[in-house]
């Protein structure tokens, strides 16, 4: 029997009707045409049309996505038992499909394809790095870091902190302020740098102060497929940040490998990198521009790579800038296929949910065809199973990654 309704109630348009039945959780502020009950930002609601229940989901009149649902189940209740079993559904996934060492540094939790809409955790060996950029999850956070601390503890993984990185401008959008520190009501380490070990490459990671939660987890698999092919191979990684795919290829057996990033503090971290896992005597260094290198180098018609990656930071956060982030897309990879000798091999990603794969195809067939050469594919790729796609969620599809072979 259905339990008597006690939230506010939200009717929205018969367009998101169709987009909420299809599976997709948000309702856009412009869609609702009728709020019912005392509705609170970041409160509980109920979505309906007409008559019927669609779902529950935080509501916040702030944001654009004015409801997140969390459940389309009109039996849920929404206590601390709840949160328990959505953060002991995520665990035991990425248990299954990061088994072995891989469940030591995985993204524990994925915001809407864990259905924890705003909620991301990364787990960095027994420190849990933690990013919200929705006010409903931010209210009920103490209670779900107390779910994963016990579920983990229960399975035997220890956890000494929870960080937040809450230093996000998209909290903005949420009404929410930025911060970042220790969680509070949880043991704290003395420090926030921990060392993990991904793909048998060993990285000091900083939760504090790297980028995003403090490392990229959703190329780990990637970088793999790249040390697969690197044994002997003299390789370019373009956009190094913290040297990741450039040691998975030494490590592979790479003849040599030059590093190049704009970034002086990500060459350096590149370096520190390779020192650890006793790899910089194989290893070279540049901290000059991607575009301005690739440009000199066609220019002077060096052959000095036979593989070259290219892993550049998103150029488009929107669909107004789409076509001109293809072209960015379009001139890189160009470059390097000009570069390449005839049977090298590019590794090549965009890892933008606003450029989708169709574009991205099209943007490396027509660099291919103004190169005056065919690309022989050898692996399309996507994000790390611990960033489940969810097919009615297209927002979760963001990762493109190729590797060809320039015949």
């Amino acid at each position: 029997m259905k339990q008597e309704r006690q939230y506010p109630k939200v009717t929205i348009t018969p367009k998101a009707e169709r987009s909420v039945r299809s599976g997709h959780p948000w309702v856009y502020g412009e869609e609702i045409v009728k709020l019912e009950g005392d509705v609170q930002n970041g409160g509980l609601v109920d979505v309906l049309a007409g008559n019927a229940f669609l779902g529950t989901g935080f509501y916040n009149n702030n944001s654009k996505i004015t409801v997140r649902l969390i459940s389309r189940n009109a039996n849920d209740t929404f206590d601390a038992k709840f949160w328990r079993r959505r953060v002991e559904y995520a665990v035991m996934y990425r248990k299954t499909v990061m088994p072995g060492a891989d469940f030591t540094c995985c993204r524990l939790i994925h915001g809407e394809a864990d259905q924890m809409p705003g909620l991301t955790v990364d787990r960095y060996g027994n420190i849990l790095s933690v990013q919200i950029t929705s006010l409903g999850m931010e209210l009920v956070k103490e209670t779900v870091y107390r779910a994963l601390w016990d579920v983990l503890s229960e399975m035997g993984e220890t956890v000494a902190g929870i960080f937040e990185r809450n230093d996000i401008d998209l909290r903005a959008k949420e009404g929410l302020p930025e911060y970042k520190g220790w969680a509070d009501g949880f043991p704290a380490p003395d420090s926030a740098v921990t060392e993990i070990c991904e793909n048998g490459v060993w990285y000091l990671v900083d939760v504090e102060n790297g980028q995003k939660t403090g490392f990229f987890l959703d190329q780990k698999y990637n970088r793999a497929a790249v040390a697969r092919i690197a044994k002997g191979k003299r390789v370019l990684d373009c956009f190094t940040h913290t040297g990741s795919f450039g040691l998975n290829a030494a490590l592979g057996g790479a003849e040599r490998v030059t590093c190049v990033d704009i970034s002086e503090q990500a060459i350096e971290m590149a370096k520190a990198n390779a020192t650890r896992n006793g790899l910089d005597g194989r290893m070279d260094f540049l901290c000059v521009d991607v575009f301005d290198l690739l440009l000199n180098l066609v220019e002077r018609k060096n052959r000095d790579f036979d593989f070259i990656i290219l892993d550049p930071p998103a150029f488009t956060k929107s669909r107004k800038t789409v076509h001109s982030a293809a072209r960015g897309y379009k001139e890189i990879n160009l470059r390097a296929m000009k570069l390449l000798p005839r049977g090298g091999y590019l590794a090549t990603c965009s890892c933008s949910h606003f450029m989708p794969d169709e574009l991205f195809r099209k943007v490396l067939a027509d660099a291919a065809k103004d190169a005056a050469v065919s690309l022989r594919q050898i692996e399309a790729r996507q994000q790390s199973p611990d960033h489940p796609i969810l097919w009615n969620v297209p927002e979760t599809d963001y990762l493109k990654f190729y590797i060809f072979q320039v015949v």
